[in-house]
């Protein structure tokens, strides 16, 4: 961790379900230095009451292009903020952020979407190798996936 007064966590999620699945986690952060990263303009108002929003874009694994433009403003944002902590709920751009702020000393929490039922999402799969806590929110997920726990559900 850092010389900070306050741990600076970094709240990493896409538009839509992964970020309302973050936001309904919002008191475990209440009282330190946050910020979010996030996929679109839609949502920037309400991660706004958390700390400074920063907007890179939307990217899959589909559209190679979009991912190195959104893989270059994840790096300035890292570098730029210096996490201690980077907690996601995917997708790619939480993925994405989860891989940069490791290498630069983040911890790294991982929260895979209720939705994804039989198998860990693509981005989870990928995040679990270096997360210092893999969270699932489906039992059987826990025992299908090394280094993921089940703690209950966020919705």
């Amino acid at each position: 961790m850092s010389k900070r007064e306050k741990l600076r966590i970094c709240l990493a999620a896409s538009a839509g379900g992964h970020a309302s699945q973050l936001m309904s986690l919002s008191e475990s952060w209440r009282g330190y230095d946050t910020f979010c990263v996030t996929t679109t303009e839609v949502v920037r108002n309400k991660l706004s009451e958390y700390g400074r929003v920063y907007v890179v874009g939307e990217c899959n694994r589909e559209h190679l292009l979009r991912v190195c433009k959104v893989l270059i403003r994840c790096t300035w944002i890292a570098l730029k903020e210096r996490p201690d902590v980077v907690i996601s709920t995917g997708a790619a751009v939480g993925c994405l952020l989860c891989l940069l702020c490791k290498m630069l000393g983040a911890k790294i929490v991982w929260i895979d979407s209720i939705t994804n039922v039989e198998r860990m999402s693509l981005s989870g799969r990928m995040v679990r190798r270096i997360a210092d806590l893999c969270l699932v929110q489906w039992p059987e997920l826990a025992q299908k996936y090394k280094n993921a726990e089940f703690v209950g559900a966020v919705i």
